[in-house]
């Protein structure tokens, strides 16, 4: 096997922050019977603020933060009392579930405050009407809604990129993946299925979904087994191969799974366990030399802190919505840095997604090298004057316009009401 793909990811982080991925994966955990983990580098990590304060002079007193929707189609909008808009397009496959939060619990609470104090507005909102009893999706994904209008908002004042605002840049191209997303194929249609979406992009690594997802029996019958040595045989050497389980297995068959996903050379083995399975994962990692990623169910920093702690993952793959917005996703980042671990975010297949985790993924030294593109958005017209946004041979420039570098449709805002239950 090729050194030089099967260590994707210690190559990537050994170029960009000189720690070696492989000893983290492969060092005896930090915890054991009787002690505690060390906590240290993570704990510093988690005081550093995120939002760079310093490029506002003045005040930005956010006046009004709205929900907006049209055709099933959600956006918040924030105001400041000086006339700045930010936008975010919401999770529109959660948002029918969960825009009474929204519009009852978490856009009241920011409507007065000062805009530059972002970091603390993203923890005192857990305060507000006691919203801390409704952590995890119910409250994150309306949060991150707002915390991302907000940045958008604070981009166009100080005339600089969401990711500005949050991180220096690092890059400006994003090495993207492709995944097959449908279960229920057999193992020959999977493998034509993301060879066909691999060659419209010329994307350098893929990934395969293997189990049933959570205690759900797959379907066809046997199909993991048979679609694992399918992949390397079908992509070769030079591709980097993800597998991605959602939570499949209890500890013993991930830990069957994953030899024999080490057996035919994949790259990674994304969430092999359910994401409050925690005992398993530690086992898992301990059992496996194969890469071991968070995926995106994870909803705690306090858990991540854990998780990172014992060695249990290795790529730390929080989503920008289901985890609460750009600023508590980058204090995960930086404490997978502080452990030599890369961060690869998981993506929300709806709205701008994609374009939240360019402007995030440019800002990560720690970033991993390759990010899912589920492909552009159909249903939001916008404009982009810095970037097609199209993959080129399996890279996105990354758009350099204020805020989120992009321009929604006026005329297409107009169309949405204002939702005030």
């Amino acid at each position: 096997m090729k050194n030089t793909r099967r260590n994707f990811v210690k190559n990537t982080l050994a170029a960009g922050v000189g720690v070696s991925f492989l000893n983290s994966c492969n060092t005896a955990p930090t915890e054991t019977k009787n002690t505690y983990p060390d906590y240290t580098d993570l704990d510093e990590a988690l005081k550093k603020p995120v939002l760079k304060k310093q490029l506002f002079k003045d005040q930005v007193i956010i006046e009004s933060c709205e929900l907006l929707e049209y055709n099933g189609n959600y956006m918040c909008r924030v105001r400041s009392q000086e006339g700045a808009e930010g936008y975010c397009v919401g999770h529109n496959i959660r948002m029918p579930h969960l825009y009474p939060m929204q519009t009852q619990r978490i856009n009241p609470f920011f409507v007065g405050k000062d805009a530059r104090d972002l970091d603390k507005l993203v923890e005192d909102v857990l305060l507000f009407q006691n919203n801390y009893k409704y952590q995890g999706y119910t409250l994150w994904i309306p949060l991150a809604t707002v915390e991302m209008a907000i940045l958008d908002m604070l981009g166009h004042i100080a005339k600089k990129s969401t990711g500005e605002l949050i991180g220096d840049i690092h890059h400006t191209d994003i090495a993207i993946y492709q995944a097959n997303n449908n279960r229920g194929k057999s193992a020959e249609e999977s493998i034509e299925n993301i060879k066909k979406l691999q060659q419209e992009t010329n994307a350098k690594a893929v990934k395969f979904k293997i189990g049933g997802r959570r205690n759900i029996p797959e379907h066809p019958a046997g199909r993991t087994e048979k679609l694992i040595p399918l992949m390397r045989k079908n992509f070769g050497e030079d591709i980097a191969i993800y597998a991605d389980c959602n939570g499949s297995y209890e500890a013993e068959e991930a830990i069957r799974i994953g030899k024999l996903l080490e057996n035919n050379e994949i790259d990674l083995f994304e969430q092999p366990v359910p994401t409050d399975y925690y005992e398993d994962w530690k086992r898992v990692a301990e059992n496996l030399t194969i890469p071991i990623g968070s995926g995106g169910g994870e909803v705690s920093i306090r858990n991540f802190r854990w998780l990172i702690a014992t060695n249990s993952v290795h790529m730390v793959q929080q989503d920008l919505f289901y985890f609460g917005g750009m600023i508590r996703s980058m204090k995960v980042a930086r404490m997978a840095a502080a452990k030599g671990l890369v961060c690869t975010p998981h993506i929300s297949g709806t709205g701008l997604g994609y374009l939240y985790m360019m402007q995030f993924v440019s800002v990560l030294p720690n970033a991993g090298p390759y990010h899912e593109f589920k492909g552009i958005s159909t249903n939001i017209p916008f404009e982009c004057n810095t970037s097609t946004l199209v993959p080129k041979d399996g890279k996105i420039k990354l758009p350099t316009g204020y805020g989120n570098g992009v321009t929604i449709d006026p005329d297409f805002i107009k169309k949405h009401r204002i939702i005030t239950a």
